[in-house]
Formats: structure tokens, C-alpha cells, sequence
């Protein structure tokens, strides 16, 4: 097995591991979470996001990686986004938690996965003109948050993980 393929199999089943005991998987906390009542998921994903943040760049100046980015295109994100959010808000889970909940025997997330395959190939199908049509609306190339601010990344790291402790200890606080 290719040693990434291996490594990418590895992280997922710890973060599979960790949507389980975290709870996240949960119908009740999805639910919670969009009704803003309850923010164990925003805590997990945001936990998440800095260890991975940190990690990745950490493993780009040990070498070890070669960090590839995406265009940054304003239309295509918000499209993005809106299709996500709807599917979530209609089904109650988002991807990652979907399949966390079908591996707990919960047969309702598999309508969210058969959603899920449809609506990708329906998005490869008019991807064309999704791309002919939207592709240039707020396009910025490629361009990183570090490269606008004219900042070493680890000061924009600095700052989005202090900002998400601040975050934790206020959402404590609240008891949310």
C-alpha cells in the first residue's frame, strides 16, 4: 500500500474514532449545533482545525510536505457553502459525521450518503457550467491569508489559535 494512502487510512480512523467518543455523531448534537444551543461539534471541528493547521505546517518546514492550493474563487465558495449547509440543515448530518453514524448501525445517515453521491454526480455533470458561469465571480488565484497579510504563516497561525482558546473559555463560560 502507498505510504499515504496508508497515512491518510490511519488519520481518518483516529478521526473517525474521535467523531464517535466526542459524540458528534449524534443526531441531538447536530441539531444543537445548528440551532446554535449546542457547541460540541463547532469545539471539535475547530480542535481539529488547529491541530491539523499546525501540524501541516510544522510538516512543510521539516520538508516533509509540499503545501498545493486551490484557486481561491468567492462565487464557487459560497455555492459550496450553500449546498452543504442546506444538505446538513435537510438531513441532520454533515459528511463526516454521516458516515460515523451509519458505522453506529443509524440507517437514516445512509440517506444522507445516497444524497451525497447524487448531488456529486450532478455537480460533476454541470460542473462545466458551473465553472463557465461562476469561475471568474471573485476569483483571487492563489492566494493564502499569510500571503495578503504579508506575514509569515506562523503569526496567522499564532493568532487563529489564540483566537480559538479565547473562543473555547468564552463558550465555557456560556456553557455551550
Amino acid at each position: 500500500m502507498n505510504s499515504q494512502l496508508f497515512y491518510g487510512l490511519i488519520t481518518g480512523a483516529f478521526f473517525g474514532f474521535f467523531l464517535q467518543r466526542s459524540r458528534v455523531v449524534r443526531y441531538d448534537k447536530q441539531i444543537g449545533a445548528l440551532r446554535f444551543m449546542d457547541m460540541t461539534i463547532l469545539k471539535f471541528m475547530l480542535s481539529s482545525i488547529v491541530v491539523g493547521m499546525v501540524g501541516i505546517y510544522f510538516l512543510r518546514d521539516l520538508g516533509l510536505v509540499q503545501l498545493r492550493f486551490v484557486p481561491t474563487t468567492i462565487a464557487m465558495n459560497v455555492l459550496g457553502g450553500l449546498i452543504f449547509g442546506a444538505g446538513w440543515g435537510v438531513l441532520g448530518y454533515c459528511p463526516g459525521t454521516q458516515g460515523g453514524a451509519l458505522g453506529e448501525v443509524r440507517l437514516d445517515a445512509l440517506w444522507g450518503i445516497l444524497g451525497m453521491t447524487l448531488g456529486a454526480g450532478l455537480y460533476a455533470e454541470f460542473y462545466p457550467a458551473i465553472t463557465k458561469n461562476l469561475a471568474g465571480v471573485g476569483d483571487y488565484g492563489f492566494i493564502t491569508l499569510p500571503q495578503v497579510l504579508g506575514v509569515n504563516p506562523w503569526l496567522v497561525i499564532a493568532g487563529f489559535v489564540a483566537g480559538a482558546l479565547l473562543l473555547f473559555r468564552w463558550l465555557e463560560k456560556k456553557r455551550l
